[in-house]
């Protein structure tokens, strides 16, 4: 196992610890990307890899992507992971889970507040409170432990204001019952999504590798598909919403949708896969602004002291976000990927929130 080491000189980032946890022996990443705007924030991802150094490339990848979430959405922070490498076929129970989250609490503590977790991939609100034991620097513990709780159901307020940003800029209306929808993912933020969409009698085609979510789309009255057939089904939007890399140079020629705007982080596996989109007239909306719903509305209640509505206004608020970014690429003949990294890059580079 590579033991603690800071190797700012071969990256681009500021610091990357990658250790071996003391009590529960797992290799745990925490990658800090960017503290030019404030404390660097990003999720605790537990997932299993084939192997830690996978786990090490997901956190490179998604601490400096949420660099670029913190800036387009106009938070004062920058971007940061945490990442468990879990073996393959490794399931832990209560009490090892309990010391490996102490473990990411340890290491937490040891940068000095320069970075501050929250819940992804295999962790949740309870995690968090766990953590905090640990160290203060968390985010999403339960309302009762002070906390704003389960971020989800903000981050699918945030998705529903892209997709009416995206329909008006695709179809000329924000109305979403005119539209069809395939929402390839039913996890707790998939899920929320496809409820309001329902809500608004759009068409949904709905699918996730758990056989067990289908109860979900019968409840809603969505049809149920395989996840491939999802992914290309003919349908207006597709709503990525469960891990990234679905957007790939294979999967692009066989899309049959007009657009695409979901909550999966990293969608696409490669930047130049934009450009394919851009090829095929396919609008693609960033997950960098359509995901951040729940880390804006946490963040604004938890590190900066908003009240809910305030919070909530700010999540309502990507809409406008994702509006200028695309109206930016159209003018510009370019794709909403590079005007989103574009200005992402600037207000970082000049470490402040530029207007």
């Amino acid at each position: 196992m590579v033991p603690t080491t800071d190797i700012a000189s071969e990256l681009i980032h500021e610091r990357v610890v990658m250790q071996q946890g003391t009590r529960s022996g797992l290799p745990i990443v925490v990658a800090v990307h960017s503290t030019a705007l404030g404390q660097a924030i990003g999720g605790c991802r537990l997932a299993h890899y084939p192997d830690w150094r996978d786990g090490l490339t997901d956190a490179l990848r998604l601490s400096a992507a949420m660099s670029d979430k913190c800036a387009l959405a106009g938070l004062p922070n920058g971007g940061g992971k945490t990442v468990v490498a879990l073996p393959p076929g490794r399931v832990l129970d209560a009490a090892a889970r309990r010391s490996l989250l102490h473990d990411v609490g340890d290491m937490i503590a040891a940068l000095d507040g320069a970075y501050a977790t929250g819940p992804d991939v295999g962790t949740g609100p309870d995690d968090m409170t766990t953590i905090a034991e640990r160290t203060s620097h968390t985010f999403c513990r339960p309302v009762p432990a002070g906390g704003s709780g389960d971020s989800s159901q903000h981050t699918a307020v945030g998705v529903l204001a892209a997709l009416q940003a995206l329909c008006s800029e695709r179809f000329g209306s924000a109305e979403l019952s005119r539209r069809s929808f395939a929402v390839l993912g039913l996890g707790r933020v998939g899920g929320h999504v496809v409820r309001i969409l329902a809500g608004t009698g759009a068409r949904l085609v709905v699918s996730d590798v758990d056989e067990g979510k289908r109860a979900l789309a019968d409840r809603y009255g969505a049809t149920w598909t395989s996840p491939p057939d999802c992914l290309t089904a003919d349908v207006d939007i597709l709503v990525p919403a469960a891990l990234g890399s679905v957007l790939t140079p294979q999967s692009v020629p066989t899309l049959r949708c007009a657009a695409i705007a979901g909550p999966a982080n990293n969608q696409l596996d490669a930047p130049t896969t934009a450009d394919l989109l851009h090829q095929r007239d396919i609008l693609w909306a960033p997950d960098i602004v359509v995901s951040a719903g729940g880390i804006i509305h946490a963040t604004a209640v938890e590190l900066h002291h908003e009240t809910s509505t305030q919070a909530t206004t700010r999540v309502r608020g990507i809409a406008d976000t994702l509006t200028d970014i695309l109206r930016t690429a159209g003018a510009a003949t370019s794709t909403p990927a590079a005007a989103a990294r574009h200005r992402a890059e600037q207000r970082i580079r000049h470490g402040r929130l530029l207007p």
